[in-house]
């Protein structure tokens, strides 16, 4: 982006939205950086009012320290290596002498304890994203340019300790491999800039530095799953044809690359991602190569599998009901152009990659991108659970379509529900819930941690995270409501529960459990119909006995139990902390 386009952008920012503010805290004169991180920001979530504010000019700490109370939604501090000590930098400094570098390093540990200690002490649910050192030092050592000096050695040491402390407290940190690919180091430094204006950084870099801290502040919801292709993308050959014990992906055939895509997704599959398979070929040669012990991905790492000569488009579609996803959040990989195109135009919003057989550099290329599409922040006990899920999901909608008394069914099913009420337990699973449910979502509002921690912890405010499990398997953590009582309306503002749950009437669990709980007579719902949450819709049109919804209408408890079926479930209600009433 160039600096014009990110002034057009920012003048693009609409006044009246709603406010998403950033403190951009940096030891340098902002000027440009601030530009670019704000336009790349709008970018990234052009439904509010993005706002970056510098902090105090040439004191990173002192400006952390006094954000202890402030109310940005996000801090992104811009760390450089004269914020630990002017000496190593070139616009300040007393001197480059040997006992002036003894003495920067003991400074250097002393500031990033303190800069540490002062994100620490910022507000709860405030997104804190860190830029490691990105400009070289000043030459105050006694080696040569091309040796690395053991002051040098320690000041790096010294910043890979914090960065992982700064990880572990839960904030993010910006990757320096992935800043060197796009912004290269030796391209970075305008020493003209910082001598005369205090901004060190060319403008290719700040305005890499701007995406890259937008990334960060904003990021992009990962991909849900992955359908592949196995022909030449799974395994390199035509197992139909050579048969399967002949496909290969071994370093011996010089076909690694097929290899490297199964452990991959083997890794993502055990991190959460679904893996599904669609392929034109023979069902049995595919079960007989799926039985080689050699293969790097499991069968039982796959689900569904859809192999037959019938387009893929088809089966993709079958896929995408059994997991009850949309197409723009799965992947679809093949090395045909075009069953690519075919699966495009019949699923518009799918990420089609087409697998780069014979093209090593591509393939680099490829599992990187993948990744990227595919990663998450961290990982929750409920990821593991995620393929078990949707397997027994699919067990339970057979058992329950092939049961001739479906309350019968239900009963025998020994669910049970928890319901986790209380604000001290926000975990970032309920969170990650909130923002990636789009089918049964209520009104489709997406939080950062700032605003959801600023949601829950209004007066009054409450909040259930709904776990379920029955014969069939576990579901781990399914739901999460977030309301507020007055008197005795209970106002909801946030209701999602993942698909895995559709069908066995834990929507209607969620309200009993309301309306008993909090002893109110009405549920007020902040109801906005989206393109995706039709199952809420349908949901909420049969509770309210046929009669259509609009924004912000309300349920009275003795409609509800009127449409209520009989709930079977076993329900357990813990407090996390002192329930809201």
């Amino acid at each position: 982006m160039t600096f014009t386009e990110a002034l057009k952008t920012v003048q693009k920012i609409p006044r009246d939205a709603k406010p998403f503010e950033v403190v951009l805290v940096c030891g340098f004169t902002p000027l440009h950086l601030q530009t670019y991180v704000t336009a790349h920001l709008y970018s990234a979530m052009q439904n509010r009012a993005v706002k970056v504010a510098p902090g105090v000019y040439g004191n990173m700490a002192t400006t952390l320290e006094g954000l202890a109370q402030c109310g940005a939604q996000a801090v992104a501090v811009a760390l450089e290596w004269p914020d630990l000590d002017p000496r190593l930098g070139f616009r300040e400094g007393s001197g480059w002498a040997a006992d002036q570098v003894a003495d920067a390093l003991a400074s250097a540990k002393t500031m990033l304890d303190r800069i540490l200690a002062a994100m620490l002490h910022l507000p709860k649910g405030t997104r804190v994203v860190v830029s490691l050192p990105t400009l070289p030092f000043a030459p105050l050592f006694h080696t040569p340019g091309w040796q690395g000096a053991e002051t040098e050695l320690m000041l790096h040491q010294l910043i890979s300790d914090f960065s992982v402390q700064v990880a572990r407290a839960g904030m993010a940190v910006m990757n320096p491999r992935s800043l060197n690919e796009t912004s290269a180091p030796g391209s970075r430094y305008d020493f003209k800039s910082d001598l005369r204006t205090g901004l060190p950084y060319t403008m290719a870099h700040a305005d890499m530095m701007g995406a890259a801290f937008a990334h960060l502040i904003a990021p992009p919801s990962p991909k849900k799953a992955i359908i592949t292709d196995l022909d030449n993308t799974l395994w390199h050959g035509i197992a139909g044809e050579v048969g399967p014990g002949a496909v290969e992906w071994d370093l011996a055939s010089h076909h690694r690359l097929h290899g490297l895509y199964q452990m991959l997704l083997a890794a993502l599959s055990q991190q959460g991602v679904l893996v599904g398979i669609a392929s034109k070929n023979d069902p049995k040669i595919v079960n007989e190569a799926f039985l080689r012990e050699d293969l790097l991905l499991s069968s039982s790492q796959v689900f569904p599998v859809e192999v037959h000569w019938n387009a893929k488009s088809g089966s993709v579609e079958r896929i995408l009901q059994t997991w009850n996803i949309a197409a723009d959040s799965v992947i679809f990989v093949d090395d045909s152009p075009m069953e690519l195109a075919e699966v495009a135009t019949a699923h518009p919003g799918i990420h089609c990659i087409q697998f780069p057989a014979g093209d090593d550099a591509a393939g680099f290329a490829m599992l990187r991108q993948l990744r990227d599409l595919c990663g998450k922040e961290r990982l929750s006990e409920d990821d593991a659970l995620r393929l078990n899920s949707i397997r027994e999901g699919a067990a339970f909608r057979q058992a329950a379509s092939g049961s001739e008394a479906p309350e019968t069914f239900l009963r025998d099913a020994r669910a049970a529900v928890t319901f986790e009420f209380g604000t001290g337990h926000l975990d970032a699973r309920a969170l990650e819930l909130v923002n990636k449910t789009n089918q049964f979502n209520l009104n489709g509002v997406r939080f950062s941690e700032a605003d959801w921690q600023e949601l829950v912890s209004a007066p009054g405010a409450l909040v259930a995270v709904v776990s379920y499990e029955d014969k069939f398997g576990k579901l781990g953590r399914i739901a999460v409501l977030q309301g507020q009582c007055a008197g005795r309306t209970l106002n909801l503002r946030v209701w999602v529960m993942s698909c895995r749950a559709f069908a066995r009437r834990i929507e209607h669990l969620c309200l009993r459990v309301l309306f008993d709980r909090f002893n109110v007579d009405n549920i007020c719902f902040d109801f906005i119909g989206t393109p995706r949450n039709g199952p809420l819709q349908d949901f909420l049109v049969q509770v309210t006995g046929g009669h259509a919804t609009s924004e912000k209408f309300t349920l009275p408890r003795e409609a509800f139990l009127n449409t209520c079926p009989e709930l079977h479930h076993k329900i357990l209600e813990i407090d996390t902390d002192e329930p809201a009433r």
